[in-house]
């Protein structure tokens, strides 16, 4: 025999009820009532013309991805050099502090710099829009070529103009890359 649960006394009541509609006064069709816009809402209309981040989310984009991927490079190298300083006579648990220490200093290490040059390169980017008033490649060029000169001007004007050069080209050539994935990848 199956088991069947107990009904209510009530439940042939509630088959004749009507369901309370607490929208009903306000003469809006039911079928409307939840249909969301798909394009982004702005609170201002000024927001709606710009299309790009604010300068503290600039910041705090470029800082937090550029420091986890030197998190991530350093702890792939140190995981390396770990296993490589590992000697033969070393027990499971001294290889893998080895490894973990390599790892977790490494990647510490070279995560730290790559976020201070996200940090240098989203404040100037961010100050180089304010000042020309326009978003376009040359701001961002440029702010890679202050970033480099500017992250290496302690070690002398020669490093710091190499490291601004090489900032530069590496932001020419992400923003190109950048312009031609969107031309051409569809996504």
């Amino acid at each position: 025999m199956a088991y069947e649960p107990k009904r209510p006394s009530n439940q042939s009541e509630d088959n004749n009820r009507r369901l309370y509609n607490p929208y009903q006064d306000l003469n809006v069709p039911i079928q409307t009532l939840y249909k969301l816009p798909t394009s982004p809402e702005f609170l201002f209309q000024e927001e709606s013309v710009a299309q790009r981040r604010s300068w503290g989310e600039n910041l705090t984009f470029y800082t937090g991805i550029s420091y986890l991927s030197g998190a991530s490079v350093g702890a792939s190298k140190g995981l390396v050099d770990g296993v490589k300083a590992s000697e033969p006579g070393d027990t499971l648990k001294l290889r893998l502090n080895r490894v973990l220490n390599a790892s977790g200093q490494t990647g510490r290490s070279l995560g730290n710099r790559a976020g201070v040059i996200g940090l240098l390169f989203a404040g100037m980017e961010s100050g180089m829009v304010a000042v020309r008033d326009t978003d376009d490649v040359l701001n961002s060029v440029v702010a890679g070529l202050g970033t480099g000169a500017l992250y290496k001007a302690a070690s002398g004007p020669r490093s710091a103009a190499v490291a601004g050069a090489i900032g530069g080209v590496v932001v020419g050539l992400v923003v190109t890359g950048k312009q031609f994935l969107k031309r051409y990848v569809p996504i």
